[in-house]
């Protein structure tokens, strides 16, 4: 099995990530229709509380296992990798069983306190999911230290596709019985997700191990190996492994507990101001809706993040600090060029996006006032979550964990406490403005800690500025455009197939111009293009061979 680069790893996890999100989207589709925006709140609370006990039940070993096997894969030492694996494995089994009896047992009383006990089935139905979860999460964080992304990037995909499936199969079901059934039916389908994610593992990992034993059987007969002395005892890898994966898990759960913070306090701090089912409406709209479509700018970033760790902590490792810089350079200006367009495009066509995906079939005013506005704000957020996320990954691979765990207390404190200042002024746009405010301050750490460490350059001032430019002209043109199809595009005289066409043309017409501009702005030239990935690269074939004869012209 052959190891993946920074960029090959990156697009398979990135092309992975979009199937699974878009599978995800799809999945909010019919859950919606199904739940109500009532039923998604519940829904979403239980899988925002489920995702922060699935990081601590890792304790961020995946990512902190990647760095371990990957610096020992770097100099030769798979006995010992091997042995780290294993210890890894034998702590997620037990994190696993405890972690589901806690969620389970204590599911009635943390839906109680934040005043929506009908979540508290839900909770209990993907609790078991923690079971298996664990386990592959270390899987996927061995392999990602092997450099190979396509057992984590498949296994992606089809836990996807049957959580999907058993989600919506089971609310539809179930939905004759009670709401709360329905949901629970829902929240249930990531335990299939889990079984169907192991099976992919497991397939990966048995064909893992045959090519090991056949190629070290091979180096052994070509050059016998030296006593490398007594194995790794696994009180001294647990060591080694908490030591680097706490301050890990730390920075892993900052994103899941931010909207895990905002599951619990949505209701409890606008219930005063609009009431108690409104309130709970709005949280349906944060979380079924608004995270669906604002996680899709991050996908590439957390692709990069994953692709990162173990190459920026094997040149590390080997003291290479050119290849330190150039990988933190590029994986700076990959996460915004890649994630700045699908930020605008999304924000520009939210209202079309949300009538088209989500519709509102209860006719709720709430729905119709706060969908698209909730949509745009988080979704701008995100921008800074892209670049919170990328260059916490870089410290992560250099080993720079204190800096990681100061930015997560520094930005959940900022978060908290402009949370209970905010909403009481500008109510669920406050809370938002919170969350970008935390993603703001733990960049902004960061980045200042990377520089005085690596040298690197994101982009020139004047690229700066061209960027800016490309942004405003985006976000007129979507504002145009969007006030045109509204008032003008109703080629079939219903309100949901007119937002799918009005959808498709503000993306469209957004989505061209954005490389476009970044062209005529300069952000981008052609010499950029030729340093582009292959499969990038073959994208772009057609500009370069243009380029390319145009320079042959101007020498004849």
């Amino acid at each position: 099995m052959s190891k993946d680069s920074l960029v090959k790893g990156t697009l398979i996890l990135t092309l992975a990530a979009l199937v699974a999100r878009a599978l995800g989207v799809v999945q909010r589709i019919p859950l919606v229709y199904l739940l109500g925006d009532i039923g998604m709140a519940a829904y979403g609370i239980a899988f925002n509380l489920y995702s922060v006990l699935l990081v601590v039940a890792t304790a961020g070993i995946p990512s902190a296992l990647s760095k371990m096997i990957s610096e020992r894969t770097a100099l030769g030492q798979h006995a010992e990798a091997d042995r780290i694996y294993k210890a890894a494995l034998v702590f997620a089994a037990a994190a696993g069983i405890v972690m589901t009896v806690l969620l389970y047992a204590g599911a009635p009383y943390y839906a109680k306190s934040i005043a929506n006990p009908e979540a508290a089935l839900p909770i209990q139905a993907i609790a078991p999911a923690l079971l298996l979860f664990p386990l592959i999460a270390i899987m996927r964080g061995y392999f990602q230290g092997r450099r190979m992304m396509m057992p984590n990037g498949m296994s992606q995909i089809i836990e996807q596709i049957f959580r999907v499936a058993t989600s919506v199969l089971l609310a539809y079901l179930l939905l004759s019985h009670s709401l709360e059934y329905a949901v629970a039916g829902a929240s249930f389908g990531g335990v299939m997700g889990s079984i169907a994610a192991a099976a992919v593992m497991l397939y990966y990992a048995i064909r893992l191990k045959r090519s090991d034993r056949k190629e070290r059987l091979e180096e052994r007969a070509e050059a016998p190996g030296p006593d490398r002395g007594e194995p790794l005892t696994f009180k001294k890898i647990y060591a080694q492994l908490f030591r680097l994966s706490v301050p890990i898990v730390i920075f892993s759960m900052t994103v899941t507990l931010i909207y895990t913070i905002d599951a619990s306090i949505v209701t409890l701090l606008l219930r005063d101001q609009i009431g108690e089912l409104p309130a709970k409406e709005i949280l349906g709209i944060l979380v079924g809706r608004a995270q669906s479509l604002a996680g899709i700018p991050i996908i590439l970033a957390i692709a990069l993040s994953q692709s990162i760790v173990p190459i920026i902590s094997s040149a590390y490792s080997q003291n290479d600090m050119k290849q330190v810089e150039g990988q933190t350079a590029k994986v700076l200006q990959l996460s915004i060029l890649s994630g700045l367009p699908m930020v605008l495009v999304i924000c520009a066509a939210a209202g079309p996006l949300n009538d088209f995906i989500f519709g509102n079939p209860t006719g709720s005013p709430v729905v119709e006032e706060y969908a698209a506005p909730i949509i745009i704000a988080l979704t701008v957020s995100a921008m800074f979550q892209i670049l919170m996320q990328t260059s916490g990954a870089v410290l992560m691979g250099m080993g720079r964990m204190k800096v990681l765990v100061f930015s997560v207390v520094a930005g959940i404190a900022v978060k908290l406490i402009a949370s209970f200042t905010l909403a009481p002024l500008f109510g669920i746009y406050g809370i938002i403005a919170a969350t970008a405010l935390c993603f703001i301050v733990m960049t902004f750490i960061s980045l200042q800690m990377l520089r005085r460490t690596v040298r690197f350059r994101v982009f020139s001032l004047r690229r700066w500025a061209g960027l800016a430019v490309v942004a405003v002209v985006i976000v007129l043109l979507g504002i145009g455009l969007d006030a045109v199809s509204r008032s003008y595009i109703h080629p079939f005289g219903s309100e949901r197939w007119d937002a799918m066409v009005q959808s498709i043309l503000i993306v469209g017409v957004t989505g061209a111009a954005y490389p476009v501009l970044l062209f005529l702005t300069r952000v981008m030239t052609v010499q950029d293009l030729q340093h582009l990935p292959g499969p990038l690269r073959k994208l772009a074939g057609p500009i370069l061979g243009h380029s390319g004869r145009d320079r042959q012209s101007d020498r004849g």
